[in-house]
């Protein structure tokens, strides 16, 4: 009996090739996945990298409303320096407005950039869940798979009254095939979540300084007033 994979395929029971389907359909989507997520976060950082230098400059001048309608803007809305910053800036000037003291501004202006980086890393997380399950549930799938391999080897040595190789060879290289796949497809998973929760702790963290800095900006901008 020759070992290639058509043959394997043809050899493999009803079970088995249910459980490589599912494993195929996985592996597509973990692929997918990784692939739509990088292109998101590649538009998003081109986009930052294009608008932030623009509103740094603009809130320098102190021109603060000039910045929250560039932030504003909906073809800026995929940057997240960009979502932050308008947030931030927007419950600031609402709290101005409202007359609350200058110490009630700045935490609501850090609450609102705290609120839209949230928002922002939940957008940035959408897929990493499957990710996550795929990379957990697919050795399972695998392993029934292997069960389902062995099961039919057992029926083998049934079949023909032997012990031998010839018997159960089929069988064992089911149960092999399904094992490899389901490791090798929660391997592509987990590698696919790994490299992209990296990158959105990588956003997280920007955000992060861009609240800072936002908060710095408008604590300079109350002294430089007093003065």
């Amino acid at each position: 009996m020759q070992f290639g994979l058509i043959e394997m395929w043809q050899a493999m029971g009803a079970v088995a090739k249910g459980v490589a389907i599912i494993l195929i359909c996985l592996s597509i989507v973990a692929v997918y996945l990784f692939i739509e997520r990088n292109i998101f976060y590649n538009r998003t950082k081109k986009k930052s990298k294009e608008v932030a230098p623009k509103l740094a400059n603009l809130l320098k001048q102190g021109k603060i409303e000039e910045a929250l309608e560039l932030a504003s803007k909906k073809e800026n809305r995929i940057s997240h320096l960009a979502q932050v910053t308008a947030a931030g800036i927007k419950e600031y000037l609402a709290g101005k407005e409202s007359n609350l003291s200058f110490e009630e501004q700045i935490e609501s202006c850090q609450r609102g950039c705290e609120r839209a980086s949230t928002i922002v890393v939940q957008q940035l997380r959408r897929g990493l869940s499957v990710l996550a399950t795929i990379s957990t549930s697919a050795p399972f799938i695998g392993l029934f798979g292997t069960i389902a391999g062995i099961i039919n080897a057992f029926r083998g040595m049934a079949l023909t009254g032997s012990g031998g190789i010839g018997a159960v060879a089929q069988g064992i290289a089911e149960a092999l095939v399904t094992t490899a796949f389901g490791i090798g497809v929660a391997v592509i998973a987990v590698w696919c979540f790994n490299l992209l929760l990296n990158r959105v702790d990588i956003y997280a963290a920007e955000m992060a300084n861009t609240t800072s800095e936002i908060v710095d900006f408008f604590v300079r901008q109350q002294e430089e007033a007093k003065r």
